[in-house]
């Protein structure tokens, strides 16, 4: 196993088998932690590779923000070789993760049975689109199918969208992403107490059921149903940034003192005492509807300036409504260093996402910027004891591929 920074997850070796974003932003987040993710790709490369704008073939920017603090090596996992020297490399491995259907990696002989058996201690996640003792076990998934079946376009109607939409981000490939980093980490400790690898399925599908139901049960937690499904205050049309009189602002009253604390402000101090609306939470919840369409009325009559110092200095959670050109801007994030603009060996100049968390010991850190496709093949498999001589003829043979004798997929 290599160490390649401190961070909590140093020495593991990761062999990554995913592609597109779901399984890379997983890896990545492994790869920050320590671990050596050593990233498995066709010929050609990651299809995302190509996807959105770059400066240089094959190196996109969702590509290079999914992909860093990882090894690349290019195998044909289509030819015999091919799938031999993964099984080389797997034997030194402690995680094998993928995000390709089952019945795919079965039909490659890279089942979790053909895998422990060069193996018994390897963790091998997989991060499937359907659990697979159910019906929708073969079919495709994506992030926008998965939303869909999991409701959040269903959701945003509810919540006053004239049609249903997606999220404006790929909601269900980030989440379960996460999801499959605590598969991963909790697999390993796991092994670390009774010395033994396993096999976790991780569905996109199940996973974001999940998140979605956990908060819009509601009544019908209960049997028989105490109510409908449907968290109230999530799905209020008038849960969004509240117009001010010059643009919008992000303001949550939620407990007694903040909305004690609000009318006061607005030298309305009796309304809080008087109005039965307000006198509980459970009241509140009631006439959630008409209390937020109040609050959003109240609040056209000041500027976001204004607002912003008057419920700062009253300790009501306020925040502006950034856009992702502001957002990079934000004097938190750029005081905690959260952006850094870096060099990148091919792209030069970029702007690179920090890592959220913060350690007292182990702290994470980017180990090596998002790889060519290939970069570091004759590195990793000269580690898997690979003579030279035996890598130029799997060159020669198309088994893997270099930047220098391959084109990257644009």
């Amino acid at each position: 196993m290599t160490s390649n920074t401190g961070g909590p997850l140093s020495g593991v070796r990761v062999i990554d088998l995913t592609t597109v974003l779901m399984g890379p932003f997983a890896t990545q987040i492994l790869g920050d932690y320590g671990a050596d993710v050593i990233k498995v790709e066709p010929p050609g490369g990651d299809g995302v590779r190509g996807v959105g704008p770059r400066k240089n073939a094959g190196m996109a920017a969702i590509f290079m923000h999914a992909n860093r603090s990882k090894r690349s090596v290019v195998l044909d996992l289509k030819q015999p070789a091919g799938i031999a020297v993964l099984m080389h490399l797997v034997a030194d491995a402690d995680v094998l993760i993928y995000n390709v259907r089952p019945q795919a990696m079965a039909r490659l002989g890279l089942s979790y049975e053909a895998v422990r058996a060069v193996n018994s201690r390897i963790v091998y996640v997989g991060c499937v689109g359907y659990g697979q003792s159910g019906p929708y076990a073969a079919k495709p998934a994506y992030d926008d199918l998965i939303q869909g079946a999991a409701g959040i376009p269903a959701l945003s109607v509810q919540a006053g969208s004239d049609v249903p939409r997606y999220a404006p981000s790929p909601l269900a490939d980030r989440i379960v992403g996460l999801a499959a980093v605590n598969a991963v980490t909790s697999a390993l400790f796991w092994r670390e107490r009774s010395g033994e690898g396993q096999a976790v399925e991780v569905p996109m599908f199940e996973t974001m059921a999940q998140f979605t139901l956990s908060d819009h049960m509601c009544g019908r937690s209960y049997e028989p149903a105490v109510g409908p499904s449907g968290y109230a205050r999530i799905l209020n049309p008038n849960r969004r940034p509240y117009a001010t009189s010059d643009g919008y602002l992000c303001v949550l009253l939620y407990n007694d003192k903040q909305w004690q604390t609000f009318f006061r402000l607005i030298g309305k101090p009796e309304v809080f005492e008087t109005d039965p609306r307000f006198s509980s939470i459970d009241k509140r919840t009631e006439h959630i509807h008409a209390l937020y369409a109040l609050l959003a009325e109240i609040m056209t009559t000041r500027t976001t300036a204004q607002w912003t110092a008057l419920l700062e200095a009253a300790d009501i959670p306020v925040m502006p409504m950034h856009d992702m050109d502001s957002l990079m801007e934000d004097p938190h994030l750029q005081a905690v260093g959260f952006l850094q603009q870096v060099e990148h060996p091919t792209e030069g100049r970029v702007c690179q996402i920090g890592i959220p968390s913060t350690w007292s010991k182990t702290q994470p850190r980017v180990s090596r910027p998002a790889p060519r496709a290939g970069e570091h093949g004759r590195e990793v498999l000269a580690e898997a004891g690979f003579t030279d001589a035996e890598i130029d003829a799997l060159l020669v043979s198309g088994v893997t591929a270099m930047p220098s004798t391959s084109k990257a997929q644009d």
